[in-house]
């Protein structure tokens, strides 16, 4: 019985050890909470990804989950476009452009940065699976202190279909033409960030009564 005790004890002792290990520690928010930004500007993501349209579509989707966060927004197909008319043609050589600048032209309290790195759909033989990654940083526009970050990750594969493989090759099949006809990356990305951004403190223009 003795040995049983220890075993147990040993086994129970090493649980501690591994959970205490792996616990997830708690997001500090003291640079957000002190900086207390009302409006965001969003760059045009960076892309590291195969998918050519993988930037525009994923900054798409961004505007709508911060403000429901309640912050105000700054258009981000006028942001863009005056980017353009500025001189620069792409991400590259927007994401260039100094946080002192940036305030001088929008007047905005903070910058968020994307970095995409991995987007699309993925065909494997009996199934297909969209996936989005992108690295997200909030920083603050007049001091460049990090305010906020995050790693927004999701996958929604096709299934089998509910018929075994043949339901399989099917639902991939019908993945594929549906992505052909709409691109489903637009859903998958909006998801992904409702769910990511539930981890930035709620703004200024949330409703109050259901501020966090």
């Amino acid at each position: 019985m003795l040995v049983n005790y220890l075993r147990r004890s040993a086994v129970l002792l090493l649980m501690v050890n591994l959970f205490a290990c792996t616990a997830v520690q708690p997001y500090d928010y003291a640079a957000l909470q002190a900086a207390s930004p009302r409006s965001i500007l969003i760059m045009p993501p960076m892309n590291n990804s195969t998918e050519v349209l993988a930037g525009p579509l994923y900054m798409s989707t961004l505007s709508e989950p911060l403000g429901e966060r309640g912050y105000y927004v700054f258009p981000v197909a006028v942001v863009e476009r005056y980017f353009r008319e500025n001189g620069l043609p792409g991400p590259a050589e927007m994401n260039t452009v100094t946080l002192e600048k940036l305030g001088e032209q929008f007047n905005a309290d903070a910058v968020l940065y994307a970095m995409i790195h991995d987007w699309g759909q993925k065909y494997r033989l009996l199934s297909s699976v969209s996936v989005v990654k992108v690295d997200l940083k909030l920083v603050d526009i007049k001091t460049g202190t990090l305010l906020w970050e995050t790693n927004v990750f999701h996958e929604r594969g096709s299934g089998d279909g509910g018929g075994g493989p043949l339901g399989a090759v099917i639902g991939a099949l019908v993945t594929q033409l549906l992505a052909e006809a709409m691109d489903p990356m637009y859903g998958v990305s909006s998801g992904a960030n409702t769910i990511s951004l539930l981890g930035l403190l709620s703004g200024p223009y949330y409703p109050t009564e259901q501020k966090q």
